[in-house]
């Protein structure tokens, strides 16, 4: 898997991604069978930075309705990526 194929979206709409900017830490929606090794080497080489560690979670597919339909919610996978102190995402934030 390639390090483009494995970051796919930064997540910065909304509020607890603003709040863990803060932090130091930045969201991506990442691909399913990406692991916390992966992603790791993908944003270090991709952003040019140091990363401390790679949070994962998994969100599931949920049933939804719009009018008369049911419909199921894409099943994603997020990270949550903590750089090293002094380090940002320059391009993340604009």
């Amino acid at each position: 898997m390639h390090i483009t194929d494995i970051i796919k979206k930064p997540v910065i709409n909304t509020e607890k991604a603003r709040t863990l900017l803060e932090n130091n830490e930045y969201v991506f929606i990442v691909d399913k069978r990406a692991n916390k090794i992966q992603i790791k080497e993908a944003v270090e080489k991709l952003f040019n930075v140091k990363v401390k560690g790679v949070n994962t979670l998994n969100i599931k597919p949920k049933s939804e309705r719009f009018r008369m339909s049911m419909y199921k919610t894409p099943a994603i996978k997020k990270a949550i990526v903590k750089l090293k102190d002094g380090e940002t995402i320059s391009a993340y934030e604009g």
